[in-house]
C-alpha cells in the first residue's frame, strides 16, 4: 500500500511540490491521480468531456440515469484502496451491493444458466444443463484458479520494462497453457456447447476475440467467484464522482470541457501539455489515460516514436467496437435480472464477422443491463432504465453508420420484444444510441475501437505499450490501452504500477 503523503510536502511551501498534469479523467486517470498526490505529487486531471469517468462516465436523460459504459464491479478491493490512501472508508461514500446472480446467459434455444458465487449452485446448473460435463467443469475451475493465483495476483500490477520480465509469466504460459485461446482451453474441459459459451464469453468485456484471446483471460470466471460481482449504488458514475472528490480533497484540480492538442517535449521529454485553446501546462510528469495509440499517434510528434511509429500502429490490432442503446421504459420487467447475457443464433462465425471480417451481421447478442433491477433511483417510480449493447466491427469495416444505426437499434428493440422484454415496443420513452463513431470521434479511440488494443499474446504484457513511455521521458501511460490491459481491475492496476516507475515526489523537489 502507498503510505500517505509527507505532510511537509502540503506546508506553506506546497506550490513546489512536483507537477503530474494527467490527460483524461477515465478511471485510470482518476485512480493515478489518487496515488500520485498521496505520494506528494500537485495533480492537474484535464478531460474533454464534462465530467468524469471517461467511458465509465454516467449521463440523465428525461429523469434516468445511464452509465454509458462499465456497469460491474469484479474487484471491489482495488477500489476501497483509493478510499484509504485518502483515510476514508469506500462504503461511507459509494455503497456496493453483491449480485445473486451475477449474471443470466440465456442461449438461443431458450435455456438459461446463472453464474453465482455459491459453488454448490454452480454445479446444480451445470448438471442441469450437461450432467456429463459436471467433472470437466470442476476440473476448468481449478485451472481458473491456478491462472487466478499465478497470473492475476502475481504480476497483474507487475510493469514489464524489458523482455526479461517476461520471465515472470512463460513459466505460466507452458503450465496453465496460456498459449490456447480462451475457448480453445474451455473446450478441453467440458463439451456442452452451451457451457463452452457461458465459459468463453468473458474476453468481449475487455474487447478481445474468445476464439484469439490467450488462454490467461481464463482467471475471470474464478475472479468473478472468489471476490464476487458487485453494483455500486446510483450506478458506476457514482464510482467516477467519488473518485473525483477524493482528487479535489487532496487539493487537486479537474479540469473538464479542455481538450489536450498536444503533449509538450523539451528535446525528448515531456514537459506538459498544450490545449486546444492554446494554453499550455506545465509538468514534472505527464500521465495520459487517454487511448494509448491515440496518445502516441495524435499527441506526440513522428520523430520522437521510435517503438510506437505510425507503422507499427497501423499494423496493430484493435479491439471491436460497440453499438449501445440507451432506454427507459413507462412499465418495469421485474423478472429480469440486473445483467443479462442474450445470445445469438451464431457464436465462432458471428465473433469471425467482428473480428477477422469485420463485416456488420443481421444476427448478434446482446448484453442487457437493467440497473433498476437493483436500484430504482435509476428510473421515475415504476420504470425500467436499460442499456442492450452488442459487440459490431470497429471502424475498419465499412459500415455506415449514420445509415445503419437506426434500423440496428429497431431490429434490437424487435429481438427484445419478442424475447427477453415482451411489450417493449410502445413502453420505450426515452431513448439514445451510441455507434463506433462515437467512440472515434468522443473517445478520441483509434478506428472506434471500444477497448483499444486487441488483446492478443503478441499485444499483452511486454508486448503492450508499456505504463513508463518507450520512446518518451517523463510519460507514463495507464489505462484499458497499457498494462495490463483493459477491465476495472486491470485499469486500476495500471494506476498502481506508476508507484513502482514514477520517482517519488522527494526525488523532483
Amino acid at each position: 500500500m502507498t503510505v500517505a503523503p509527507d505532510p511537509q510536502l502540503f506546508s506553506a511551501k506546497a506550490d513546489r511540490r512536483p507537477h503530474a498534469v494527467i490527460i483524461g479523467a477515465g478511471f485510470g486517470g482518476l485512480a493515478a491521480a489518487i496515488r500520485l498526490g498521496a505520494r506528494g505529487y500537485r495533480v492537474t486531471v484535464v478531460d474533454r468531456l464534462d465530467g468524469p469517468g471517461g467511458r465509465g462516465h454516467a449521463f440523465q436523460q428525461d429523469g434516468y440515469t445511464f452509465d454509458a459504459g462499465p456497469t460491474i464491479v469484479t474487484a471491489p478491493h482495488t477500489f476501497a484502496e483509493l478510499w484509504e490512501l485518502c483515510g476514508k472508508k469506500m462504503s461511507d461514500h459509494v455503497p456496493l451491493v453483491a449480485m445473486n446472480p451475477f449474471y443470466r446467459v440465456v442461449f438461443n434455444d431458450g435455456t438459461t444458466f446463472d453464474a453465482c458465487q455459491d459453488s454448490e449452485a454452480m454445479r446444480t446448473q451445470v448438471a442441469r444443463l450437461a450432467p456429463a460435463d459436471l467433472g470437466g467443469w470442476d476440473r476448468f475451475m481449478a485451472h481458473s484458479e491456478a491462472l487466478f493465483r499465478d497470473v492475476y495476483q502475481e504480476v497483474s500490477d507487475v510493469p514489464f520494462r524489458s523482455i526479461w520480465d517476461m520471465s515472470l509469466i512463460m513459466g505460466a504460459v507452458v503450465r496453465l497453457q496460456g498459449y490456447r485461446t480462451v475457448y480453445g482451453l474451455v473446450s478441453r474441459y467440458v463439451k456442452d456447447e452451451r457451457l463452452r459459451k457461458a465459459l468463453s464469453f468473458h474476453p468481449l468485456f475487455i474487447g478481445g476475440n474468445p476464439f484469439s484471446t490467450t488462454a490467461f483471460y481464463c482467471l475471470i470466471t474464478f475472479l468473478e467467484k472468489h471476490w464476487g460481482v458487485h453494483f455500486a449504488m446510483g450506478g458506476t458514475g457514482k464510482l467516477a464522482d467519488g473518485l473525483a472528490d477524493l482528487i479535489r480533497g487532496q487539493g487537486g484540480v479537474l479540469r473538464f470541457n479542455e481538450e489536450v492538442a498536444a503533449i509538450t517535449l523539451d528535446g525528448r521529454r515531456a514537459n506538459g501539455i498544450r490545449l486546444a485553446s492554446g494554453e499550455t501546462i506545465a509538468a514534472d510528469i505527464v500521465v495520459s489515460n487517454a487511448d494509448s495509440a491515440f496518445t502516441y499517434r495524435r499527441l506526440l510528434p513522428p520523430e520522437v516514436r521510435r517503438r510506437w511509429s505510425d507503422r507499427k500502429l497501423d499494423r496493430s490490432r484493435y479491439s471491436m467496437s460497440l453499438f449501445v442503446w440507451y432506454f427507459g421504459t413507462n412499465r418495469q420487467w421485474p423478472d429480469v435480472p440486473h445483467h443479462t447475457i442474450l445470445m445469438g443464433p451464431r457464436y465462432k462465425d458471428l465473433l469471425k464477422d467482428i473480428f477477422d471480417r469485420k463485416f456488420l451481421a443481421s444476427d448478434f447478442s446482446l448484453y442487457i443491463y437493467r440497473p433498476t433491477a437493483t436500484d430504482p433511483s435509476m428510473a421515475p417510480k415504476g420504470c425500467d432504465s436499460f442499456y442492450a449493447l452488442s459487440p459490431v466491427p470497429n471502424l475498419q469495416g465499412d459500415a455506415d453508420w449514420t445509415q445503419a444505426a437506426e434500423p440496428y437499434r429497431q431490429a434490437i428493440e424487435d429481438r427484445l420484444d419478442s424475447t427477453l422484454l415482451p411489450g417493449l415496443k410502445g413502453s420505450v420513452v426515452t431513448s439514445r444510441v451510441v455507434t463506433p463513431l462515437h467512440f472515434r470521434d468522443e473517445l478520441l479511440s483509434l478506428n472506434g475501437a471500444a477497448f483499444g488494443l486487441e488483446p492478443i499474446m503478441s499485444q499483452s504484457a511486454y508486448f503492450r505499450p508499456h505504463n513508463r513511455s518507450e520512446d518518451v521521458d517523463g510519460l507514463y501511460l495507464v489505462g484499458a490501452g497499457t498494462q495490463p490491459g483493459a477491465g476495472l481491475p486491470a485499469v486500476l492496476a495500471s494506476a498502481k504500477i506508476l508507484d513502482k516507475v514514477v520517482p517519488d515526489a522527494k526525488q523532483l523537489v
